[in-house]
């Protein structure tokens, strides 16, 4: 993880995607956003030459390549294992199963997405105060 690193947003709904983006220039998040449309977008970018990472934040229900199925392909590409960035999902899922899943592969965060603006912004100040706040492992 680094904490000048990039921002990984994947997200199918462009009015979410617009939302989180909003809430990210409200907090002055210096940091640079890249949003995904799909997971499997998103691994053929992850799994190439990319810029350092701080977060990935990633919904369940994907099209293409579900959060969950994207996270278990994260796992496998050793490079990626090694940067340590923490994948914490944000999404409308309250599957009890997507929990389990998501734990059971070692998800930093599994977090309900609040339907008021006020709240989304509390939530992801909370996320990026903490992982700000946490020691960083950097790969070498």
């Amino acid at each position: 993880m680094d904490k000048s690193g990039m921002v990984i947003v994947i997200e199918d709904d462009a009015d979410d995607q617009f939302v989180l983006e909003e809430v990210f220039k409200e907090l002055n998040l210096p940091n640079k956003r890249i949003y995904f449309p799909d997971g499997h977008t998103a691994l053929r970018y992850l799994n190439g030459p990319s810029e350092p990472i701080f977060l990935i934040l990633s919904d369940v229900n994907l099209p293409r390549l579900t959060g969950l199925e994207l996270r278990l392909e994260l796992k496998k590409n050793a490079d990626i294992a090694l940067k340590c960035v923490p994948y914490l999902y944000l999404t409308t899922s309250v599957n009890h199963q997507h929990l389990i899943d998501a734990y059971c592969e070692s998800a930093q965060g599994f977090f309900i997405k609040p339907s008021e603006y006020h709240e989304i912004k509390d939530l992801i100040e909370l996320i990026v105060k903490y992982w700000t706040a946490s020691t960083a492992i950097r790969a070498t």
